[in-house]
């Protein structure tokens, strides 16, 4: 079912932009920069996203929960022309994760952090059953405004209740280290352009420079100034896949006051100089931006 309304729904989108730059298309499907508090799982085929260096494997029996933004890189691992990647992504609202808590009494998630940001477990039987429920309101789209926040409710529910649970309330209580780090993105993802001084964000999210390096990286995996760098290439890889300017413009666009130290870390994170990197993705059709 939700391989047919995915099928359904690509044929229904617009083709011009496609068929004008194809590799573009391809590109904006594939590579995302950084993920918001979510549900993934491939509806067909599987992927693998990889954060700070560890990898991250989910297709139709596991699933990727994220409770703060994230910048990755990502490939299809298992796809083919008759049996194409399909995904399902819900974004997870922090807000109604607080008042569910709240509604059904869950337990408070304590005041340690609650791990990496970013996990994958087993898909269960409930969740991908909400899941297709929600998929089919899209043949009844006047059902939509009444039974989606019902069904959405459900699913939001049996991930609480889940092993991925902790993770999930960690982000929606106000206060607690997971829910600072994710201030401390957010004040990232703003000024990722501006020169990053730890006092001044350690002062923003009420922590001490030393407590927030060591939530930080236990959230992220990396360190903020490693965050705002990895953003900044991220976006840099984006604007020059999308034909916005040449190396040395871009560089300066995304912070870098050297072209060539923009240059070498470049390098360092993808492998291969700008202009090369991009030719071979264009050529590639391999990577690209979004889901």
């Amino acid at each position: 079912m939700l391989r047919r309304r995915a099928k359904r729904h690509a044929a229904s989108l617009p083709r011009s932009s496609a068929a004008s730059r194809p590799w573009t298309a391809r590109i904006r499907r594939r590579f995302p920069r950084w993920r918001s508090t979510a549900l993934v799982f491939a509806a067909q085929g599987a992927k693998r996203v990889v954060v700070g260096g560890q990898a991250y494997d989910y297709d139709h029996l596991h699933c990727l929960v994220t409770s703060v933004d994230l910048p990755m890189t990502s490939r299809v691992t298992r796809a083919s022309s008759d049996a194409p990647y399909l995904c399902v992504k819900l974004a997870l609202d922090p807000q109604c994760i607080a008042e569910l808590a709240t509604q059904v009494r869950l337990p408070e998630p304590g005041a340690a952090s609650a791990g990496e940001g970013i996990a994958v477990g087993s898909l269960s039987a409930p969740v991908f059953d909400a899941a297709l429920r929600l998929a089919r309101l899209l043949d009844t789209p006047n059902d939509i405004p009444v039974l989606a926040p019902l069904i959405v409710k459900e699913l939001l529910y049996r991930l609480m209740t889940s092993e991925q649970g902790k993770r999930l309330r960690h982000i929606a209580v106000n206060g607690s280290p997971t829910n600072r780090i994710a201030r401390a993105i957010e004040w990232i993802q703003n000024h990722y352009t501006e020169v990053l001084r730890m006092e001044m964000l350690a002062q923003h999210v009420n922590m001490s420079v030393s407590s927030l390096h060591h939530h930080f990286k236990n959230v992220t995996t990396l360190s903020p100034l490693q965050y705002q760098k990895q953003l900044r290439l991220q976006e840099a890889r984006r604007m020059l896949l999308g034909q916005n300017g040449d190396v040395g413009s871009v560089a300066i666009r995304v912070g870098y006051d050297s072209p060539s130290q923009f240059s070498r870390e470049y390098s360092r994170l993808f492998g291969a100089p700008p202009l090369r990197d991009v030719a071979q993705l264009r050529r590639r059709n391999m990577v690209g931006f979004g889901e």
